[in-house]
């Protein structure tokens, strides 16, 4: 149901109106960089895409906190899953290490 949420929609509609944004903003599949996997737009997907940048952003202890009650979640070790290192950033630090 929709009991307790901010928007009173369910999950397929908003899945829904999140493509048809997409659709219409002319965004196709997201291509990962890094993979090369393809994957659709989607409300998980947005959000996955906040807590990434959010961590990009600022990956200091308390701007983490702050993301981690934004998001919800219960364990900090749920949020720090989204500090992912890029391929860029693992080849500077293999630099560095060199130097």
């Amino acid at each position: 149901g929709t009991e307790g949420l901010i928007f009173k929609i369910g999950r397929i509609h908003a899945q829904n109106i999140v493509k048809d944004c997409a659709r219409r903003a002319g965004i196709g599949d997201v291509v990962n960089p890094e993979t090369g996997k393809r994957r659709g737009v989607s409300p998980h997907r947005l959000r996955d895409a906040f807590a990434i940048m959010a961590i990009q952003q600022d990956d200091s202890t308390d701007a983490i906190r702050m993301l981690q009650e934004h998001l919800g979640h219960q364990s900090i070790a749920t949020t720090m899953k989204y500090r992912k290192v890029s391929g860029t950033e693992l080849r500077e630090w293999y630099t560095n290490l060199k130097s």
